[in-house]
């Protein structure tokens, strides 16, 4: 087994306003922690990546395929690849833990968040 990160933070990236994340790439998949600000709609996308994902805390809308389907904490959700989609977030905003496969080279280059009011790990 080989570790490639020894424990500590990652640091936060920035994908869109308002949308924050914490991204470990692999050889296959990329795993990150999103933090969404509350109410912030992500925009209509799609990737060539497979999504699958958890709601950790808050709520959010995902719009897919003409279906809405509305997630609180502990639903689950997968998008297939290169399907569109969007997320609208919350009043309370939103965590997630989402997995990619294959590796979401884009988000290797992400800029820093360096202004983003994290939400996770939550406050003690």
């Amino acid at each position: 087994m080989r570790v490639a990160r020894e424990n500590g933070s990652i640091s936060p990236a920035k994908v869109w306003d308002g949308v924050t994340v914490r991204v470990v790439h692999g050889e296959l998949v990329s795993m990150a922690i999103a933090e969404l600000a509350p109410g912030v709609v992500v925009p209509q996308h799609q990737h060539v990546n497979e999504q699958i994902g958890v709601v950790l805390e808050g709520s959010a809308s995902f719009v897919a395929e003409g279906e809405t389907v509305e997630l609180t904490a502990g639903g689950t959700y997968r998008l297939l690849a290169n399907v569109p989609h969007e997320v609208r977030v919350g009043e309370d905003g939103a965590v997630f833990v989402e997995c990619f496969s294959p590796v979401r080279e884009d988000w290797k280059s992400l800029p820093p968040a360096e202004d983003a009011e994290l939400r996770w790990p939550p406050a003690k």
